[in-house]
């Protein structure tokens, strides 16, 4: 039983399948118009030290939809492990709230607050992994392709947060991944050898865009300089040129395979107008379901931490 969410690495194949049953649940309640607040009385702070667009407005939104309360602390108003360390934070926030919600750089820095809190801590995004997004976009694969455990997604470009979190999912849920990737911008390598060594389906890592695109029910891709990354755009766009999806890489996977990507796209770098826009994209209900994902993943971790202490 989960009491933080920090990485899918910690959860069971089957708590992440039930995360993505009650995201489909919550969503088929909202269209419907069955309101519940499970999160009634509760407040969560978010601490949020990089640009949001999706991810602030999905969990304010979805924690109101609940029936909880969101407090949006920005970067300068805390300044994690400079104006107090990272365990101070924790142990204060604790005394007030019911949830503490953290997109930062550091990820050592939300592995502390989950250490330090006594109530439960969402990794809303780190440098390092990025699980709200996977959840939500294995929710959205599932609902255009059904059973996932016989698909190959196709993760082309850089080795990052996404890309790690995707490799986490493998080795508990099955899903066959190869990641294309140029020399030097591989997946963490500790996160790559547990993926292979726990997934069920294969796990794949080649420069060889071809191969790694040929029988692909699914492209994925994301920007080729993450957020702290600026200074090597430049470098960065030499590099990846080849990667980026266009028509004539798709064309590679399968003719009816679904592109993704977790936004915000670089338009006319890592992938193409007229692949972002073509009837194959789903990049904006992956957008969507963020809401319903994060909304299950909030609802889940009040119940479990209240079954703890019970």
């Amino acid at each position: 039983m989960f009491l933080d969410f920090i990485s899918l690495a910690d959860l069971t194949g089957d708590e992440i399948v039930g995360l993505m049953d009650l995201a489909d649940t919550l969503k088929k309640d909202l269209r419907e118009g069955n309101v519940t607040h499970p999160l009634k009385g509760k407040t969560f702070a978010l601490i949020f030290e990089k640009p949001s667009l999706r991810t602030r407005v999905t969990f304010e939104t979805g924690i109101f939809q609940l029936g909880g309360h969101g407090i949006v602390l920005e970067s300068g108003q805390i300044r994690l492990g400079e104006r107090e360390s990272v365990p101070d934070v924790a142990r204060n926030l604790e005394r007030w709230v019911d949830g503490i919600i953290a997109r930062t750089f550091s990820h050592e820095a939300v592995v502390a607050l989950a250490e330090h809190a006594s109530v439960p801590v969402v990794n809303a995004l780190t440098d390092k992994l990025h699980p709200c997004q996977i959840v939500a976009d294995a929710q959205t694969l599932r609902e255009h392709r059904g059973d996932l455990g016989n698909l190959k997604l196709a993760y082309i470009g850089d080795g990052n947060n996404v890309c790690a979190s995707w490799l986490n999912f493998a080795a508990r849920v099955p899903l066959n991944v190869t990641v294309v990737c140029p020399k030097g911008y591989e997946p963490d390598p500790d996160i790559l050898a547990f993926a292979k060594r726990e997934a069920k389906g294969e796990i794949v890592v080649t420069q060889d865009i071809e191969a790694g695109l040929r029988d692909s029910d699914a492209v994925y891709t994301d920007v080729w300089a993450s957020m702290g990354q600026e200074d090597e755009s430049g470098k960065r766009k030499k590099i990846f040129a080849p990667f980026q999806v266009n028509a004539k890489l798709m064309s590679i996977a399968n003719k009816d395979a679904l592109f993704l990507h977790c936004l915000p796209a670089k338009r006319g770098l890592e992938v193409t107008d007229d692949v972002m826009d073509s009837p194959q994209s789903i990049v904006f209900d992956e957008a969507e379901n963020r809401l319903h994902a994060q909304k299950a993943i909030l609802v889940q971790l009040i119940k479990n931490n209240a079954e703890a202490k019970s």
